[in-house]
């Protein structure tokens, strides 16, 4: 069975705490009646969003690691797409053993899980320089991280010469934007500056994926991180970009306004105003 670390260092920033805190407690509803609909996996193929899909390719016989895996959701979907190997790493105790869990249940014995900073793959698995074909990491995760060079590094440091890396999340534009209840006349709502470089407080005991969670932990402190600061991190590291796309749509609903495509997908009701997702693939030479 796969097995999940037991135990990280207890020596860490306010903003890891809190955030690991928050995360811990959403693994819960994350996993309960209203939470991720796991049928898929179930069922032997668990499902990825198309524009991830794509990017990613044929990786049957492949070696991947999943940055933030979270509950493993994405990790057990990529090993039931052939991957020879899987690794999974998070910060979060309780979503790995749910992830390993997951994986034991789908049948899985070659994909594990490591308890671990995503800025710190180096050292959380010393032995594994160049030993992946792919790394992925999607959909709300490095709004957690202050330092993309370090975590670039690490990339860089797990990928085989060939070896490419897939990301996808909310574009930094739309990042931007916030609640239209707050706007000033003739504005869109503010979330934060696009140009913003130090950390963003926030207090919301709301979950993205269950409405009727009420977070305990609901403080987090997240980072902005714009266009030329994710592939100056990645240029820095000696990643070649060979894909970039900007879509209008999204996994989850950003706005109010947003309505669902024939995908699943949310997108704008009218037209395509502003990039909502950002995917790119680059490549270690």
């Amino acid at each position: 069975m796969p097995m999940a670390a037991s135990s990280i260092s207890d020596v860490a920033p306010s903003w890891r705490r809190l955030n690991q805190a928050n995360w811990d407690e959403r693994t819960a509803a994350h996993l309960g009646p209203r939470g991720y609909d796991l049928s898929t996996h179930r069922a032997g193929r668990g499902w990825l969003d198309p524009m991830v899909e794509a990017a990613i390719g044929d990786i049957a016989g492949r070696s991947v690691l999943h940055l933030q895996c979270h509950v493993g959701q994405d990790s057990v979907a990529l090993a039931q797409r052939g991957a020879r190997r899987v690794v999974g790493v998070d910060f979060s105790p309780p979503a790995l053993d749910a992830a390993a869990a997951l994986a034991a249940e789908c049948g899985l014995p070659d994909t594990r899980f490591v308890l671990a900073d995503a800025q710190d793959v180096p050292a959380a698995l010393p032995d594994e320089a160049g030993a992946f074909d792919l790394v992925f990491t999607s959909w709300g995760t490095i709004c957690w991280l202050p330092d993309l060079d370090r975590w670039a590094a690490g990339i860089a440091f797990a990928l085989r010469p060939g070896g490419a890396f897939v990301f996808a999340d909310m574009h930094p534009v739309a990042r931007v934007l916030g609640d239209p209840a707050t706007a000033a006349p003739g504005f869109p709502g503010w979330a934060c500056s696009y140009f913003e470089t130090g950390p963003i407080e926030f207090d919301d005991p709301t979950d993205y994926q269950d409405p009727e969670a009420h977070l305990a932990n609901s403080r987090t402190v997240e980072f902005q991180h714009g266009l030329a600061g994710i592939l100056g991190a990645l240029r820095g590291a000696g990643l070649a970009m060979e894909r970039l796309e900007e879509h209008p749509r999204l996994i989850w609903q950003p706005f109010p306004g947003c309505v669902q495509d024939a995908d699943g997908l949310w997108t704008w009701p009218d037209k395509p105003w502003l990039p909502l997702a950002l995917v790119l693939r680059a490549v270690k030479p």
